[in-house]
């Protein structure tokens, strides 16, 4: 009896639980917009609530680069990024904290005075997915 009580658990469980929960995927973002081929670009890439998951430092080529995330559940994620220029790890501001570099967030989301609001760059991960991040330089 308990065991067929288990296989009727399994059963039910694979036909509610979607499969795509366990599936892991790959998110592509491809930088373009860069000035020069100097320095790399720093992304920082975050979780729904915006707390850093990870971070990674990429080379320049032709002007842009591409970043691979994968092992990514499906979920909702932001990033941002930075041409650091001269490879300090940190984007460089002026005197009155405008940047210096060029940035770029998810889904090329835009701040009126500041970085844009944590819901223009949330992106919805339900499956291997590519963005085009432009780089701004003020």
């Amino acid at each position: 009896m308990i065991k067929l009580i288990n296989i009727f658990t399994i059963i039910i469980s694979l036909t509610v639980i979607p499969l795509d929960v366990f599936s892991q995927h790959t998110l592509t973002i491809t930088i373009i917009g860069l000035k020069n081929n100097t320095g790399q670009v720093l992304l920082e890439y975050s979780n729904a609530k915006g707390e850093k998951i990870s971070g990674f430092a990429q080379t320049i080529v032709n002007k842009q680069c591409i970043i691979t995330i994968k092992d990514l559940k499906p979920g909702t994620y932001t990033y941002k990024c930075f041409h650091d220029e001269n490879k300090n790890q940190k984007l460089d501001t002026n005197i009155i904290g405008m940047p210096k570099e060029g940035f770029g967030f998810a889904n090329n989301a835009k701040g009126k005075f500041g970085p844009p609001s944590l819901e223009k760059a949330l992106i919805n991960l339900k499956g291997d997915t590519s963005q085009t991040c432009i780089i701004t330089y003020l």
